[in-house]
């Protein structure tokens, strides 16, 4: 894949099927948009080409409602690569580009950047300055300047559409089932080890305490089953989201600790570049009476977390 940041990056190809949007979370809407485009680019034999921002466009139209992403912009780049797409366009979403009207966005960067035959967009997919253009307008653009538009019907999972909102809504609410379903992956929460209190390793249950991008939407407090990426390699992982209240957190001022106690991993895991995937939640964040009360319940949680890794179904 090409990653062009900004059109002076760009080396324009001879002809492209493109798809444009925020791709936040890149769910299953979203891998829908990618997959017809590069179908259609097959068929014509063109490039494929997918347009985005590298921010969220609220950063810059209104600063006091940016949501909480629901992956990091290197992530969202990697995922994007993954699905073979040809070119990346990445496009500074700063307020010069948030004024051009549609006209300027389509001959700009579609026409004279990317040399576009086909677009391929959500059908309530809006555009330009003030949102004044949608797929009406595009195909009436498309006409003059040269390529045709498609608006595609919204992805439904579970009888309600798949949205970055609808994903974020799952994921406040702790139902990493449907988050799941709708990103067509585990929702993940990636970081690197740090230092801890080393309390887990007296316990028996050496954890890996991995810092929280506070951009990033999280899960609620509790006690995860998931697994956990050290570069290629994936290991079963219990997750624990929270403030360790039996060891004095206090759920209204201690800061949100993400601590991953990997099985079967043996090594040394400071500094190392995590990635923590969210599979189904166990139970809430507890205060316990005891270190002995709190020792017996994450052995039941390990073994929740086996158990589950044992379901392929389930991973």
């Amino acid at each position: 894949m090409i990653t062009a940041v900004g059109l002076d990056a760009l080396s324009k190809p001879e002809g492209s099927v493109v798809t444009i949007g925020t791709f936040d979370g890149m769910h299953l809407g979203h891998r829908a948009l990618i997959a017809r485009t590069k179908d259609e680019a097959r068929r014509r034999g063109l490039v494929s080409a997918v347009v985005t921002w590298d921010r969220h466009p609220n950063a810059t139209l209104r600063p006091d409602a940016v949501p909480l992403l629901l992956s990091t912009p290197e992530r969202k780049v990697q995922l994007i690569e993954e699905l073979g797409v040809d070119i990346l366009l990445v496009l500074p979403f700063d307020r010069e580009l948030s004024q051009w009207p549609p006209e300027r966005f389509v001959r700009d960067a579609l026409v004279n950047g990317l040399a576009a035959r086909a677009v391929v967009v959500g059908q309530g997919w809006r555009f330009g300055h003030r949102a004044a253009g949608d797929v009406a307008l595009l195909s009436e653009l498309g006409g003059d300047m040269g390529f045709d538009a498609e608006g595609l019907p919204l992805v439904t999972v579970a009888g309600e559409p798949a949205s970055s909102s609808r994903v974020r809504g799952c994921i406040s609410a702790g139902d990493m089932v449907l988050t799941r379903a709708l990103l067509g992956r585990p929702f993940a929460l990636e970081g690197r080890v740090v230092p801890g209190d080393d309390r887990g390793a007296s316990l028996g249950y050496p954890t890996a305490n991995v810092t929280l991008d506070p951009a990033i939407a999280a899960p609620p407090r509790g006690i995860y089953a998931g697994r956990a990426w050290v570069e290629d390699q994936v290991y079963p992982a219990a997750i624990s989201l929270g403030v360790k209240p039996t060891f004095g957190g206090d759920p209204d001022r201690s800061p949100l600790v993400l601590e991953a106690f990997l099985l079967d991993f043996v090594g040394d895991l400071y500094g190392a570049d995590l990635r923590i995937e969210f599979l189904e939640r166990l139970r809430d964040e507890l205060k316990f009476d005891s270190v002995d009360e709190l020792v017996a319940q994450m052995d039941r949680d390990v073994t929740a977390t086996r158990r589950l890794h044992d379901r392929p179904e389930a991973v």
